[in-house]
């Protein structure tokens, strides 16, 4: 029994010894980690700098002055600016798409007489992407299913055009000419977008005031100028802001035919196999299209798209 003592008390002080000898080596490897991390930290300090941006004094929509020497409106500005600079992902893709579409939708404003500045209206509102709000608005210029029908467009499960970028725009386009009617200039019409031309005219009998700079708006319709103007200056100037790519870096159109439809298609997906295309190509690029199959009970003409 007392042998059996001294060998557990031998066992004892070896495993306390390499305890020690194992704490000691770990200390070393914690502080080896900790002076690359500094190391390493230091060394990225020194190559990626988050910068303050210095804010143009020239800054306008649509011709329309930007008073940046007010200091709320300079603060929004300021904002937008660094939020859509710092956000590099987002920043390069709105580049890469605008690229793409905005040589879609530069057309046809200039038919309507828009000022070509509203094309980065469009890009804010949804990132020239079909998406879909909480609310229920929809495609590149965020309509929702009540204004659409009151300019043309036909909403419905089987078709909805505000999915089509040319007829979008031009619903857009139209509203968009209304608003000015009513306010008088270009930076109240774009802040109507956004808040509806009864939700601008409302602010502005309370408050008395006729500027939109001048208004106290809810934080969505505050920020939607600054935003857009700050994404005008990103896109115009890319460069300046940090954003390096090359032009084949950028997305682009691809060719199509138009394809006049004024029937039923009951299968899409046979109808594309026709076009020798499939499905998914015939939808990517007629997304007004919301099932397999077109309905057209009462005879319209469609012009569906199909890569050459």
């Amino acid at each position: 029994m007392y042998r059996a003592s001294r060998v557990v008390i031998v066992l004892s002080v070896v495993i306390v010894g390499i305890f020690f000898i194992n704490a000691k080596k770990f200390s070393k490897i914690s502080n080896d980690k900790n002076n690359i991390s500094i190391d390493s930290a230091k060394n990225t300090s020194e190559n990626y700098e988050i910068r303050a941006l210095k804010i143009p004094k020239n800054l306008n929509f649509a011709g329309e002055r930007v008073p940046i020497e007010k200091m709320d409106v300079k603060e929004r500005i300021d904002r937008e600016l660094l939020v859509n600079t710092y956000w590099q992902s987002n920043g390069l893709l709105f580049f890469k798409r605008a690229h793409k579409f905005f040589p879609v939708i530069e057309p046809i404003l200039k038919e309507f007489g828009i000022p070509d500045d509203f094309k980065y209206l469009a890009l804010i509102e949804s990132g020239l992407q079909n998406v879909t709000s909480p609310a229920g608005a929809k495609g590149f210029w965020q309509l929702m299913p009540k204004t659409a029908k009151e300019y043309n467009l036909e909403v419905n499960s089987n078709v909805d055009e505000r999915y089509n970028i040319e007829k979008s725009t031009i619903a857009a386009c139209k509203y968009l000419l209304e608003a000015k009617e009513k306010f008088g200039n270009w930076t109240l019409t774009a802040a109507a977008y956004n808040a509806g031309k009864r939700g601008i005219s409302r602010r502005i009998e309370a408050q008395q005031v006729d500027d939109y700079y001048d208004l106290l708006l809810v934080d969505e319709t505050a920020r939607y100028l600054p935003r857009i103007v700050a994404i005008k200056e990103i896109i115009s100037n890319p460069y300046k802001y940090g954003f390096v790519f090359e032009k084949e870096d950028l997305y682009n159109q691809i060719k199509t035919k138009s394809i006049k439809i004024d029937t039923a298609i009951t299968d899409l997906a046979s109808f594309a196999l026709n076009q020798k295309i499939n499905y998914k190509i015939l939808k990517i690029h007629n997304p007004w299209l919301r099932e397999s199959k077109l309905n057209n009970k009462t005879n319209r003409v469609y012009y569906f798209k199909i890569p050459i």
